[in-house]
């Protein structure tokens, strides 16, 4: 069962503005059963935004930041990691334009995972479907499983986006094992239009049960709800999620 819920701060993206929006905003997911966030979406500094959650007694499981900020300032960046609290430095995607550019890819994470890592921080990355598109038969999936550093890396596994590219999210979990320190939870369903869209946990058609039993096995550490559109008041959505989760698995 999950002990802790986290929430993926994008979610919410259009509640954090100002400081005391983020500041309201917190309190008001921390009220609804999360007592875990991931950084994405404020308008706020990292540190600022630390000051907060630290002041809430949030605890911070990740981040999602710019590649080329990482790069250009690792020392100033983990700085600021080790004030919000997290060891997880990461980032929210990329986009391969062909084999050669996934490669390219690869190696930037790499050199930049070998030098967090001496200060005992680990990369994450976000995977959306296009890390399923194939080149030569090969999926870029497959080439960061197998070209990233397993003990510098990780990935911050989003279960939707695996569905939506038609891969079975559960398997894709089983090759990751030990590999997910954070899992991203946001249901998929079938609108009125016939076209599928991303809704809230439980809501959808994703099997839930399979994937948590799941997770438990291969040692994911943090459940994190995120709903990258919500038809409403994102508030409204992230505690529709959260009151599933709460009574279904934790």
């Amino acid at each position: 069962m999950i002990k802790e819920l986290g929430l993926q701060m994008y979610s919410i993206r259009e509640h954090l503005e100002t400081a005391e929006d983020v500041r309201h905003a917190l309190k008001t997911i921390k009220e609804m059963g999360y007592s875990v966030v991931q950084t994405a979406g404020q308008k706020i500094s990292l540190d600022e935004l630390a000051d907060i959650t630290n002041e809430l007694g949030l605890t911070v499981c990740g981040t999602h930041c710019d590649m080329g900020e990482l790069e250009k300032d690792p020392e100033g960046m983990m700085k600021v990691h080790r004030k919000l609290g997290t060891t997880n430095i990461g980032i929210g995607g990329l986009t391969a334009n062909d084999a050669e550019h996934a490669k390219h890819i690869i190696k930037r994470i790499n050199a930049f995972a070998d030098i967090i890592y001496k200060e005992g921080f680990k990369f994450t990355y976000h995977n959306h479907h296009r890390e399923f598109r194939k080149f030569n038969g090969k999926r870029i999936m497959d080439m960061m499983i197998e070209g990233l550093d397993p003990e510098k890396t990780s990935f911050c596994f989003d279960t939707y986006w695996v569905q939506h590219a038609g891969g079975d999210v559960c398997e894709w979990m089983e090759k990751l094992a030990g590999r997910i320190d954070i899992l991203h939870l946001k249901d998929k369903a079938v609108g009125l239009d016939n076209n599928p869209f991303i809704t809230e946990v439980g809501n959808g058609n994703m099997n839930f049960k399979k994937i948590i039993e799941t997770a438990e096995k291969i040692g994911v550490k943090y459940y994190v709800v995120e709903q990258d559109i919500c038809p409403g008041d994102s508030f409204d959505s992230v505690r529709q999620s959260s009151e599933y989760i709460h009574a279904n698995f934790m």
